[in-house]
């Protein structure tokens, strides 16, 4: 009697279909990752231009002050001012239904030197992730913008 050897697997046998379903997960995982990186940085970046607008346009709200006490002119600016000229800039882009809980935020008004600071917060909501994050994550752009009268 002849005995026939069984054809059995090796052990080994199998292992790298874990081994893929393990980078796949991974390559998944490192990829919603970016993207929800990317997703805050861009929001970010949007919120800096729209305080970049709000701060030129609160900046060019000055009044003309010291006219004539025989010196230079120069832009006056105070808080309430820089304030209302943000939130009317702010209006009138149409900026409150683009971001979520935007916000003038403390810090907001003038500086000496016809200084105009504008700090705005909002909140960014990261794509796939966001179950994790349901309040999602915020975010706050601070812009200066200074009036000067030149001849």
């Amino acid at each position: 009697m002849t005995v026939v050897p069984s054809k059995r697997r090796p052990p080994e046998d199998g292992q790298i279909t874990v081994l893929i379903v393990g980078f796949v997960l991974l390559s998944l995982l490192l990829a919603s990752v970016v993207m929800a990186a990317s997703a805050v940085y861009l929001e970010h970046k949007k919120l800096l231009s729209l305080a970049d607008g709000a701060a030129l346009a609160a900046a060019d709200s000055y009044m003309v002050g010291d006219i004539g006490g025989g010196g230079m002119p120069s832009p006056l600016l105070d808080d309430a001012r820089v304030v209302a000229a943000t939130g009317s800039y702010l209006d009138a882009s149409g900026a409150f239904s683009r971001h979520d809980r935007l916000a003038v935020a403390a810090g907001t008004g003038s500086e000496p030197g016809a200084t105009a600071v504008v700090v705005l917060t909002a909140v960014a909501h990261p794509p796939v992730i966001s179950f994790l994050l349901p309040d999602g994550i915020l975010i706050e752009a601070r812009s200066t913008a200074r009036s000067r009268l030149t001849q």
